[in-house]
């Protein structure tokens, strides 16, 4: 009975083990599926990388693509963010854009810069600075000086998360719109800065995406293309700038074409059409026919293409910029097509340029604003330009200097301010020598008015010809 016992319970152990080894046989085997099936899925969800070494240590996340107009008219426009923003050049390339090649929509907008800020600092000064203004839409480009010019560490991205959401929430609580911008990269710094940058790159895809929000990529498009300057152009070529974190033209142009392009822009600014066998022009909405005879006709436009002129070649170039992201072909299309061509080829005359395309390019159609640098809208695009540059210099002066230095009490007399506008708000004091926000709020926008209406004064209609000679 005792042997017989033994083997009965020893029986019953090996198959209890057996039956164990079999379900932990499974779960291996689940575990292995599903890491394989979860490297698949994560392999669909990153962006796809460059074949250079410089990229195998990223792992940037899929950036969601805008699916419609976020944009509406009338639209409130508020650009915020740290000192790059403060240089007032990608935000000046878009209110420029804005203006000049999307008219119909009648947006007004404001930058608020702050050099050296982080998303806590703009938290923190978001309600006096920039929701009493009312934005109905926002952009947003911090992680610069969050990230803390070192490696990524966990607290540096879970304090990101916490600031970045409390901005967008206090956004929609004020009934605005948001599109987050990531970080930029930087140049010629160590690698574990761009890790670092990646990372909250990817957290603010998160947000955006948990949130609800326009997500504007700005680190990856910056980092991919400056790879691509070196490779083009010069070994030397620093979209971040030459202190490897305040970009110049180059890099303001890759920035401002990431937020462009994540308010859904269609980037179709004008059509032209002209057939050799009618004699007939035809143009697209925002455009006039004045004329039109053999190869040759003029027109009015109330919409303009942005203008680039430059060194293809510096840093410093926005029409450098142009080259190394698909600016012009997704936001700034001015189509040239000429149908029935007898030619092999026609030689165009827009303004002073001139190019030669195939009679089978030109029934295709040519984005003009690809070839020609300095087309017939240049003079007038440069003086709306120009006003909008002046427009947001003032703008940094009425946040930063009037809103903050004269009312936190950095100058003590009258006699310390020596700016104009400054001291005409400086009488504002009341008897106790303090400041109504109201009433400064109310004087400094009755100072920046004007600045609004010569942007406005600046956006003119611009007639043009186009002609067609045909090449022997």
């Amino acid at each position: 009975m005792t042997i017989s016992a033994f083997t009965l319970d020893g029986g019953t152990h090996f198959a209890n083990t057996l039956s164990t080894m079999r379900m932990l046989m499974k779960r291996v085997l689940l575990l292995l599926f599903l890491g394989y099936a979860g490297a698949a899925l994560a392999a669909q969800t990153l962006e796809t990388k460059p074949d250079e070494v410089v990229f195998e240590k990223f792992h940037p996340a899929k950036a969601p693509q805008p699916s419609r107009l976020l944009l509406k008219k009338g639209d409130r426009l508020a650009i915020c963010g740290d000192s790059i923003t403060e240089q007032k050049q990608y935000s000046r390339i878009m209110e420029t854009y804005l203006t000049v090649c999307v008219p119909e929509l009648s947006l007004s907008v404001r930058q608020y810069g702050w050099g050296g800020e982080t998303a806590s600092g703009f938290l923190a000064r978001m309600t006096n600075d920039c929701l009493r203004f009312k934005p109905t839409i926002a952009t947003t480009c911090y992680g610069m000086n969050d990230h803390g010019y070192r490696a990524y560490e966990e607290g540096i991205g879970k304090k990101y998360r916490e600031k970045q959401t409390a901005i967008v929430e206090a956004f929609k609580a004020h009934g605005a719109r948001v599109v987050l911008g990531s970080p930029g990269c930087v140049s010629h710094k160590p690698e574990p800065l761009n890790l670092n940058l990646c990372e909250l790159r990817n957290i603010d895809i998160d947000i955006a995406e948990r949130e609800e929000v326009g997500f504007a990529d700005v680190f990856w498009p910056m980092l991919t293309a400056e790879v691509t300057a070196r490779q083009k152009y010069a070994t030397n070529y620093n979209i971040a700038g030459g202190d490897g974190v305040h970009p110049g033209g180059a890099g303001h142009l890759v920035m401002a074409y990431a937020f462009l392009k994540a308010f859904g822009l269609s980037g179709d600014l004008g059509t032209f059409t002209y057939d050799f066998e009618t004699g007939k022009a035809q143009v697209s909405k925002g455009h006039q026919v004045l004329s039109a005879k053999e190869g040759e006709f003029t027109v009015k436009s109330t919409r303009y293409p942005f203008c680039a002129k430059g060194d293809f070649a510096s840093d410093n170039s926005i029409r450098s910029g142009a080259t190394l992201v698909p600016f012009n072909k997704d936001l700034n299309r001015m189509t040239l097509i000429v149908k029935n061509g007898k030619a092999k080829s026609y030689k165009v005359t827009w303004g002073l340029e001139s190019r030669i395309y195939s009679s089978q390019q030109l029934q295709n159609g040519v984005n003009l604003t690809e070839d020609y640098g300095l087309n017939p809208f240049w003079d007038a695009f440069r003086k709306v330009d120009e006003a909008v540059a002046a427009k947001q210099q003032y703008e940094t002066k009425q946040i930063k200097q009037i809103f903050h230095d004269l009312r936190d009490g950095k100058y003590k007399s009258e006699a310390d301010v020596k700016d104009k506008d400054m001291k005409d708000i400086f009488a504002l004091r009341n008897e106790q020598g303090n400041f109504d926000m109201k009433e400064i709020e109310r004087a400094t926008e009755k100072q920046r008015q004007p600045l609004v209406e010569a942007v406005q004064t600046a956006f003119v209609p611009v007639t043009h010809t186009i002609r067609l000679t045909p090449e022997e």
